[in-house]
């Protein structure tokens, strides 16, 4: 693995920079992309900023928000490609994931523990809460004068990704940097507000026909909800409407593990897992070929929906201590 120094090398030599985060993105992945991206532009490189799934509505404050391109990969002749927040190539979604054998320097950092290493230069900190902050000690590095639209969209990503700063991936070094970013001018109310207190109405429409699914194992520590396409449609929602939902199910008391299980678009299952006290939500990710983070992490399984949900909720079950079912 190489340092940041290495990495804000390779950088300096670019010319035609492509960043790109993970598909569905989320305000770690989003915000540190933008950051990045709005700093290079002011050293003078040329930079595209694009993802496989458009950028949610929630995040369309961010500065730079705009220059997102969604879909396949933009054309041009890059010399750089910037891989953010991306545990597995194929998270990058189909288009991009083909770019890390187009010839390009391909950097590479990410904060997901057993991440694969891919990419000419790499840079792996599970240690770090979000990638944010990976961003944020690259540009110490760097020496930059980090703008106030990027302070904004780094401290989005950090907070999106330690839920606001409650999560257990928060260290003491998290909040010195967000100390900065504050000193900087970031106007945290205004920036929670947008994130937590501006939701759709469809939000809380498709809220409670989910809450209706709630189910709760024999043994009270695995619960979980669903969510269809025909729910989205009764409630006139989209799939980033999901955000957060989850951990409704993991919120009841006695419950080590919250499942959402969400249909998409193509019919398969996006398994979103939440945990609390013994249970590793990586590692119990990882048994159905996903993976994330010790209490957040997320899988994608086809077929059947009660067999899938047997499974999952069986495996959740004994990862807890508890008695399958």
């Amino acid at each position: 693995m190489n340092n940041l120094a290495d990495i804000a090398l390779a950088i300096d030599h670019a010319d035609n920079v492509l960043i790109c985060g993970h598909v569905m993105p989320d305000g770690d992945s989003l915000g540190s992309m933008l950051a990045l991206g709005l700093v290079l532009e002011k050293r003078g490189k040329k930079v595209t900023m694009g993802g496989a799934d458009r950028a949610p509505a929630i995040y369309g404050f961010l500065p730079g928000v705009n220059r997102y391109v969604a879909g396949g990969p933009p054309a041009g002749e890059y010399d750089t490609f910037i891989v953010l927040d991306c545990s597995v190539p194929e998270r990058l979604g189909s288009g991009y994931q083909e770019l890390l054998s187009s010839g390009m320097v391909v950097i590479n950092l990410d904060h997901h523990a057993g991440s694969k290493s891919f990419g000419t230069y790499r840079y792996i900190d599970p240690e770090a809460a979000a990638v944010g902050e990976i961003v944020f000690d690259l540009f110490n590095i760097m020496k930059v004068d980090i703008s106030i639209e990027a302070a904004i969209c780094l401290y989005t990503a950090i907070v999106t990704d330690t839920g606001s700063f409650q999560y257990e991936n928060m260290r003491p070094n998290t909040h010195r940097r967000v100390a900065i970013l504050l000193e900087i001018g970031v106007p945290a109310a205004q920036i929670n507000q947008e994130l937590y207190e501006e939701k759709p109405r469809a939000v809380l429409d498709l809220l409670g026909l989910a809450l209706s699914t709630l189910s709760l194992s024999p043994c009270g520590k695995v619960c979980w909800m669903t969510v269809t396409r025909k729910l989205l449609s009764s409630a006139g929602a989209e799939d980033e409407h999901t955000e957060g939902m989850v951990n409704y199910a993991r919120s009841i008391r006695g419950v080590q593990v919250g499942i959402l299980f969400r249909e998409t678009e193509d019919g398969d299952f996006k398994i979103s897992f939440r945990s609390k006290g013994i249970v590793d939500a990586n590692r119990l990710a990882a048994t159905f070929d996903g993976g994330g983070h010790q209490r957040a992490a997320g899988c994608v399984m086809r077929g059947n929906l009660a067999e899938i949900q047997g499974k999952v909720v069986n495996a959740a079950v004994l990862a807890a201590g508890g008695i399958n079912l």
